[in-house]
């Protein structure tokens, strides 16, 4: 784990080098068929204002109920980052004014949250692993939504997101480059994911992060930090720390001091610009709920719901670098995503047979990832089956096609015979590999014989052999077991 800033991640300035500093809230929408405090539905696309009970319109009177499945899932997200669970939490009301925030405060948690410290291993690189540390998780009410773009005189406001629970996670401020702030989203919401916590759709608003950064002299004390509001990609939030962190450097620079301010990024423009000086706790007037009792559970909830948790990443990705072998990055790439992890051990695991785990490996992250991505799919979004990967796998290692063969056929499964047995395919186009020692001694021979210029070159320089091999392989259509080929030539050169 480093725990320090490599010279390679600071920034350089006119004066010098600097470092950033960045923490992030992650704004992490809660999985559950209804709202925090009401019934009505949380399901994503409905027509405007048709998911909204009274309780989300604040008409008077009516008084929040606590859903238990979103205390249940915020617990769950707890146990996911390691973090503390605190069995007595309470909440508060923050008081603003916003046209889509009806009752004029959002019901959060502020001295008491749910959650407290944690922390999340973090991938930076195949070599680099950070930890960073959760401050805590707490559960509020989302606000509704605003939209500018319906009316040239009009704003006009849908409610159907106002009340959704959100899991507000805080990290400290450990992270010391845009890249690292990515990895840490990236797995942030991989193990949400896993946990089936928050569905981490960005484009669906359902996981945003507000982004603080500051700059300073390495080794220096923090210096003020700005905080970039709603930022809803991975992408952005790379771009707005590494344009913010120049902007806040360009000013100190020129003598000037950082104000501390929320801020809105545009990815357009690629700059970010001043929202509203930044708030203090103190401006929301924070105070609790009069309507709601403090949260208390027991330790025997907890865990109940911790013996039901899945194989979180880290312990996946260990399990198949000794389980299967895998090398570290290979493990790292196929855990990423539960389905795409699933998908891998049902293709090793396949009829019950044993088959090679790198192999498997290196078809799922090649050629299947590659044909995935130009369709913009996961590699379990395709239709392809784990069952045509093993059955392609297990050809080529009992030698009945070769490695080249096989990407053949994967294309046949992709363009043509979609629901395929890649085995009936090969019996039936005539794909199998020549074994026969004899067919390839013929082609071996004719070639020597037509190329002697080429035999006088190959024995001056062994390395020509290659050319040899290829020949063979072009008059036997690609069938020729390609090291019973080199073999057979070795021989017969006297190699």
């Amino acid at each position: 784990m480093s725990t320090h800033t490599s010279p390679a991640k600071l920034i350089k300035g006119a004066t010098g080098d600097w470092e950033v500093v960045i923490g992030l809230e992650v704004h992490a929408q809660v999985v559950s068929k209804s709202k925090l405090f009401s019934g009505a539905s949380t399901e994503f696309g409905g027509e405007p204002n048709s998911h909204v009970s009274l309780v989300d319109a604040a008409m008077p009177g009516m008084l929040p109920v606590i859903n238990e499945e979103c205390v249940a899932q915020a617990i769950r997200s707890g146990l996911g980052l390691k973090a503390k669970i605190n069995l007595r939490s309470s909440f508060d009301r923050k008081n603003y004014f916003y046209p889509d925030l009806p009752q004029g405060y959002q019901i959060s948690q502020y001295k008491s949250p749910i959650v407290g410290e944690g922390v999340v291993t973090v991938d930076v690189t195949p070599t680099e692993q950070i930890e960073v540390g959760i401050e805590r998780l707490h559960l509020e009410q989302d606000a509704g939504k605003s939209l500018h773009d319906q009316s040239p005189t009009d704003s006009f406001v849908d409610l159907n997101r106002s009340g959704v629970a959100l899991m507000e996670i805080v990290s400290k401020p450990d992270m010391r480059s845009a890249d690292e702030a990515k990895a840490y989203v990236t797995k942030l919401r991989t193990i949400l994911r896993y946990l089936g916590t928050c569905d981490g759709n960005m484009e669906q608003g359902s996981l945003r992060a507000d982004v603080n950064v500051s700059v300073r002299r390495p080794g220096e004390g923090l210096g003020t930090r700005c905080e970039i509001k709603n930022v809803n990609s991975i992408r952005f939030i790379g771009q707005a720390i590494e344009t913010e962190a120049r902007r806040q450097i360009g000013i100190i620079e020129d003598g000037g001091k950082i104000d501390q301010e929320t801020r809105l990024f545009d990815p357009g423009k690629g700059e970010t610009r001043s929202m509203r000086s930044k708030e203090e706790a103190h401006d929301y007037r924070y105070f609790p709920d009069p309507d709601l009792l403090p949260l208390e559970f027991d330790q025997a909830y907890v865990d109940g719901l911790a013996v039901h948790l899945p194989e979180l990443p880290d312990a996946k990705r260990a399990r198949f670098i000794a389980e299967y072998g895998l090398p570290p990055y290979d493990a790292g790439v196929l855990v990423a995503d539960k389905e795409t992890a699933d998908y891998y051990e049902a293709a090793i695991a396949y009829g019950g047979a044993k088959r090679d785990p790198k192999a498997v490996a290196n078809w799922i992250m090649g050629d299947v990832s590659a044909y995935a991505n130009s369709a913009g799919l996961t590699v379990p979004q395709t239709h392809l089956k784990p069952a045509q990967i093993a059955g392609l796998v297990d050809l080529i290692a009992d030698g009945t096609i070769s490695g080249k063969i096989g990407k053949d056929l994967l294309l046949i499964l992709i363009e043509e015979e979609k629901d395929g047995d890649p085995r009936a395919i090969v019996e039936a186009r005539g794909m199998k590999q020549v074994t026969d020692l004899g067919a390839i001694e013929t082609a071996v021979d004719a070639i020597i014989a037509a190329n002697p210029d080429k035999v006088a070159q190959a024995l001056a320089k062994p390395t020509m052999l290659g050319w040899f091999v290829g020949q063979v392989m072009k008059q036997t259509g690609g069938k020729a077991n390609p090291q019973a080929v080199n073999e057979l030539l070795k021989a017969k050169l006297g190699i």
